[in-house]
């Protein structure tokens, strides 16, 4: 019973943390606060990543770790294995081009609130619409590698597979919200990419003869 609870325990925690990481990133919340902070807001982006980094290493640290062994590839699997991994690993810097790194961690705008050239109608980030490179296999390619890297493991615990599979729901449920706001954004453009492409992983249009 004693993996029963530390299941559980890992689920609800991960469910918290997942909630408050998507309140937190939501027009709703921004636009109040920026109604508040005016052009403050700029450092929010960075606020929040430094804030999801510490309580997702926190959660990491302090939940239960099951170490039931599930799975243990055997020679030479064990090295096979580690080439959908390795061009995984590929797929998320190829993924990581396609974003203003600098924007996306939350610095340009803070140096832009000190040159004085920050717009806070972009709140705490400008949000481009992306259809090219990854973007044309998987409307959220970021999320396409991390789980592909992740899931070529030749070596996998009851904690490492519910852990994983945490993550997995966090990236389809965090991804409905992250498109409303898209939807929002970009009206029946960003609709009309959602009919085209695969939400994270590719769309298989099987042609009828």
């Amino acid at each position: 019973m004693s993996y029963v609870y530390d299941v559980l325990i890992i689920i609800i925690a991960f469910a918290i943390f997942g909630y408050l990481h998507s309140f937190l990133a939501s027009l709703k919340v921004k636009r109040r606060l920026t109604e508040v902070a005016g052009n403050y807001i700029a450092f929010y982006r960075l606020i929040y990543n430094i804030i999801s980094l510490f309580s997702f290493y926190m959660l990491y640290e302090f939940v239960p770790h099951p170490r039931l062994s599930l799975i243990d590839l055997p020679y030479p699997f064990d090295l096979i294995i580690l080439l959908p991994q390795i061009l995984s690993l590929i797929g998320l810097f190829w993924a990581g081009k396609y974003l203003h790194i600098i924007s996306f961690i939350g610095i340009e705008q803070v140096i832009k609130f000190f040159e004085g050239t920050y717009n806070k109608d972009e709140m705490d980030e400008k949000i481009e619409l992306r259809v090219d490179g990854p973007y044309k296999i998987s409307r959220h390619p970021i999320y396409l590698f991390s789980i592909l890297f992740l899931l070529f493991r030749p070596e996998m615990d009851l904690f490492y597979v519910v852990f994983l599979l945490c993550i997995i729901s966090y990236f389809y449920i965090g991804s409905i919200y992250e498109e409303k706001k898209l939807i929002e954004l970009f009206g029946d453009e960003y609709i009309s990419y959602q009919q085209r492409v695969g939400r994270i992983f590719p769309k298989l249009n099987f042609k009828k003869a």
